[in-house]
């Protein structure tokens, strides 16, 4: 805090308004965790820190002004050379998320059991100690964006103005700043960690780091990556989204056992080829299909995603994700889920084109929700009477007024980063069974980034047959976690 910051605050003191001023409700706490035979001892700093906000008024400095409060979780390995230990920013995405999924599923020292397809955790749920955790390689800092969790604007400010692209990544930037500057963490690898959303503010935010603070990443972790929004909308006039979704909804069928004795590999490979060539150029036909090639391409389709040719005839080709997750398993009484089309669940009725709700979804808000509101309270001692907002409505609409008359992308922030730092490195995890971020439209923008051919190098790949958060996969949780830890090894350059 600065002299001005505190003449302020005396200011307010002075006028009453001493319960007014927001200020960091910062607790810390000392646990420790045995990884591989290692014990390590660690220290927690939960709370909300206060974003500023240097204000001129007529051209003349008027203060920094407290502008929104952000809820955080820092851990720190007690001992650790700050030269040398690397630092990994989280988040997740929504917009709207809290970063409970990575923090409590993946990354952190504690996590929810909440069990998995056909083996369901029941209410209460249980937390217990995470020995994968990326703790054992790097210091951790979740990040909970303003208006999710518990991080909200302060008295009489506007939370809509973090409720969009720019805003979001300000205020996400700013936190990160702040944190490494009283943490003394310049010197340190940094890593950013991001899922879903979460990719999109990450590859926005290495751009915008080193543009306006200066600040260089060592490496990007994109989790279920969305990096230009095209590949998802599912809009009139709008094909790519119809041929990038194509190798997902194959895996999906072949997951169901709609493919026989085929491999996965083998579907895939089939699936990606059509989505490749043969299928753009079938859309791109439109009524210039002659009957026989038109026949064709409904009878590749169906029998790739399992869907019926009549399905797939009356549809033109054309099948929208949600759409296809209802209509899958129609026949049986069930829908599929969209984060991760390995659960299935049942529906009000099964005449509906959209389903009510993801079951894959309802599978996992009440493990995690339950497990954050008691880890928080019981072991972190810190309290605080709002609701922690787990996945909030709250910020919509969400405003990309930025891209106004265009598509929302980051893959031009990224590319620009990682042109002007050679040395960034990024891992992307892709989710075979990703129902929201399909792991074909993320390739697909991968292999379009303007980088040098050199720079394609430092991007490195995962794959996992679970969903969009592959960490509720036993299985895929434990590869991942080493996935992860090697990555932030190899490109911590010390």
């Amino acid at each position: 805090m600065t002299d001005k910051d505190n003449g302020d605050e005396r200011a307010a003191k002075d006028n009453g308004d001493e319960k007014d001023i927001p200020a960091d409700d910062l607790v810390t706490t000392q646990h420790s965790i045995t990884v591989k035979r290692r014990k390590l001892n660690y220290t927690t700093t939960t709370g909300r820190v206060v974003l500023r906000q240097e204000v001129l008024t007529e051209g003349k400095f008027d203060g920094h002004l407290p502008k929104a409060e952000v809820f955080v979780t820092a851990y720190t390995l007690d001992g650790a050379d700050p030269a040398k230990r690397p630092v990994t920013f989280a988040f997740n995405g929504g917009p709207g998320s809290s970063s409970v999924w990575l923090h409590l599923g993946l990354l952190g020292p504690r996590r929810v059991v909440s069990g998995d397809v056909g083996d369901l955790a029941p209410p209460p749920y249980d937390l217990v100690d995470n020995t994968e955790t990326l703790l054992a390689h790097s210091d951790l800092v979740f990040i909970d964006p303003v208006s999710t969790g518990y991080s909200r604007a302060v008295k009489g400010e506007k939370p809509g103005q973090y409720h969009g692209f720019q805003g979001d990544l300000e205020s996400v930037g700013e936190v990160i700043r702040l944190w490494t500057s009283r943490n003394g963490r310049w010197m340190s690898p940094k890593f950013l960690a991001g899922e879903s959303y979460g990719t999109t503010r990450a590859a926005g935010l290495a751009d915008y780091l080193q543009s306006r603070y200066g600040m260089y990443l060592n490496g990007l972790m994109l989790i279920s990556s969305v990096l230009d929004f095209a590949t998802l909308d599912f809009s009139e006039g709008n094909d790519l989204p119809h041929t990038l979704f194509l190798p997902t909804y194959a895996a999906i069928a072949h997951y169901h056992g709609l493919h026989g004795s085929r491999s996965l590999e083998e579907v895939l490979a089939d699936a990606e080829d059509f989505a490749s060539r043969d299928y753009p150029w079938a859309l791109a036909r439109g009524n210039r299909l002659s009957t026989e090639e038109r026949a064709a391409a409904v009878s590749r389709l169906a029998g790739l995603t399992g869907l019926s040719e009549d399905y797939v005839d009356r549809v033109d080709l054309r099948i929208e994700h949600v759409r296809f997750f209802t209509e899958l398993l129609r026949s049986e009484r069930k829908v599929v889920g969209r984060l991760d089309s390995r659960f299935t669940g049942a529906d009000a009725d099964y005449g509906r084109e959209h389903f009510s709700e993801d079951p894959s979804y309802s599978a996992i808000l009440g493990p995690y929700t339950a497990a954050l509101n008691h880890y928080v309270r019981a072991e972190l001692e810190y309290e605080n009477d709002l609701p922690y907002e787990i996945l909030t409505m709250n910020v919509r609409p969400w405003s990309y007024k930025e891209f106004e008359g265009t598509h929302v992308t980051v893959a031009n922030k990224l590319s620009a980063a990682m042109r002007a730092n050679p040395h960034l490195k990024v891992h992307i995890a892709y989710g075979y069974l990703d129902g929201a971020t399909p792991y074909y439209a993320a390739e697909h923008v991968v292999a379009h980034l303007q980088i040098p051919d050199d720079l394609h190098s430092n991007i490195e790949a995962a794959y996992y047959p679970a969903g969009h958060m592959m960490y509720v996969h036993e299985p895929s949780r434990v590869r991942q976690s080493k996935d992860l830890a090697e990555f932030v090894q190899s490109a911590s350059n010390r």
